[in-house]
């Protein structure tokens, strides 16, 4: 197992309180440490406090909207976390959803797939030290060189759940993140990046031997993501379209309870990674086994304390 990651910051722990966590990481096997950026901790303060608490572990946040910084501001993030953690850091970018971009932040959700390009162009320029002044597709920057670029350019790896992302992440990025799948979805998706790119994905594990309680927990987050535009194309990308169309089709009419009634067990299963801790650890090596190359664990209720399930989930356990 090269690459064993853990989602930053834990559901229920204050950022502050995760000194202990995180500073223990390395010794029990963990490789890496990701945030996220949704209605929580923005991406990149879990990562400044990491790089200074828990030097041996790769930060990287999975990920960072393209649109909610603008392109100066982003760079400047980066090259921050770059300085604090030299060689330690990866920076993913991605579309993010409507729902965060344009619902909640007030910015139109234009041309995502542009979007992340000319974000990803400009990156690479800007982390390197270069003066830009670039008219792109979807922003305009003029005259902007970062005070003190990196002295390793961080690698940048994006966001990618459908054909024509995962193909400019092959091209032009160092890697892919992609999330709610299964581990013969890693297939399918190996199938279009190639064996050669990193791929990451956060997996959601609930460690426990309940599985009624497991697949409560999973259907409402199945039902929060899997509503989202961005996710139900993929899934009907992958081929859950008809079994998820129930959920879909109960939610649009604004029945939430029966919309979680109908995901089939089968569903959940095959995206909540649950059961003893000895059995999650076994699912998590079979994402690997069929090309996943970091798994990024996510803890979802499970009934441990969050110090526990790091302990229990780990990959030398």
């Amino acid at each position: 197992m090269s690459r064993w990651g853990l989602t930053i910051p834990m559901t229920g722990v204050p950022l502050a309180e995760h000194r202990e966590i995180v500073a223990g990481l390395a010794d029990l096997g963990y490789t890496d440490a990701w945030s996220a950026e949704t209605n929580g901790a923005d991406a990149f303060t879990p990562l400044a406090l990491a790089s200074q608490w828990a030097p041996r572990l790769r930060l990287g946040p999975a990920i960072v909207p393209a649109y909610t910084r603008g392109p100066a501001l982003l760079a400047q993030h980066a090259a921050t976390l770059a300085d604090l953690a030299p060689g330690r850091f990866v920076l993913g970018i991605g579309t993010s959803s409507d729902t965060i971009v344009q619902r909640w932040n007030g910015i139109a959700f234009d041309e995502p797939y542009k979007r992340v390009r000319d974000t990803l162009r400009f990156l690479r320029r800007a982390l390197a030290g270069e003066k830009v002044t670039e008219d792109y597709a979807t922003f305009s920057v003029k005259g902007f060189r970062l005070e003190k670029a990196p002295g390793t350019p961080p690698p940048i790896v994006l966001a990618a759940l459908r054909p024509g992302m995962l193909r400019l992440a092959a091209r032009e990025a160092d890697g892919a993140i992609t999330n709610w799948l299964s581990p013969k979805d890693v297939r399918t998706v190996r199938g279009v990046i190639g064996d050669e790119p990193e791929l990451i994905a956060r997996l959601f594990v609930c460690p426990t031997a309940d599985a009624d309680e497991a697949r409560r927990v999973g259907r409402w987050m199945i039902a929060a993501y899997m509503t989202v535009p961005v996710y139900r194309a993929f899934h009907e990308w992958l081929g859950r379209g008809e079994a998820l169309a129930p959920m879909n089709e109960a939610w649009a009419a604004g029945d939430r309870k029966k919309a979680l009634e109908v995901i089939p067990d089968e569903v959940v299963d095959d995206l909540i990674v649950h059961g003893p801790p000895e059995a999650c650890r076994e699912r998590i090596r079979e994402y690997v086994d069929n090309g996943l190359t970091t798994p990024i664990v996510a803890v979802v209720g499970g009934g441990l304390s969050p110090a526990e399930a790091v302990r229990a989930l780990a990959p030398g356990s």
